[in-house]
């Protein structure tokens, strides 16, 4: 069946994407864009080197980035690390004001606070790096304090402290 110039068909008349092609075009076998195998000029190998820098520019910014959120990872393990030390600091001092209420006295005896003391001290029982958890009585008030040094801590660096105090009414 043959095809007049009035139908047209999905892509265009006579197949070509809606445009006409001259006479000569059509002879030849050409769609009207350039190949690429025909055009190796000057522009051509520019092109090719530009895209080539683009490429590793783009290598360079996405390592930064890489290393930007490796150092941000490792940052936020540090400050979680740093926060559920405090947060066992502050549950060792109230165990030993628990102590102190439930006895309804200030002083804790010496096997109760040598017990406390060691299990501040001793990290891989719930304890502290480096934890030493002293209680001083001053009249009728108790000071609790719990400090610590975490591993990474520089030698020079003050250490941390968790510092609690106990009234109980006579």
């Amino acid at each position: 069946m043959q095809r007049h110039p009035a139908h047209r068909t999905a892509r265009g008349a006579f197949g070509n994407g809606g445009r006409r092609q001259s006479d000569r075009a059509s002879r030849i076998g050409c769609t009207g864009r350039a190949s690429r195998m025909g055009r190796t000029g000057r522009m051509g190998r520019m092109g090719r080197g530009f895209s080539l820098i683009e490429v590793l520019i783009v290598i360079v910014l996405f390592s930064f980035g890489l290393l930007g959120l490796v150092g941000l990872q490792a940052r936020a393990l540090q400050v979680s690390v740093n926060a559920e030390d405090s947060q066992r600091a502050a549950l060792l001092a109230n165990e030993a004001a628990s102590a102190m209420w439930g006895n309804n006295s200030i002083t804790l005896d010496s096997g109760a606070l040598a017990a406390w003391q060691t299990r501040v001290a001793n990290s891989a029982a719930n304890g502290l790096p480096g934890g030493v958890g002293t209680v001083v009585v001053t009249g009728n008030v108790a000071r609790i304090t719990v400090s610590w040094r975490p591993p990474g801590l520089a030698a020079t660096a003050q250490s941390h402290r968790y510092i609690t105090e106990v009234l109980i009414p006579s």
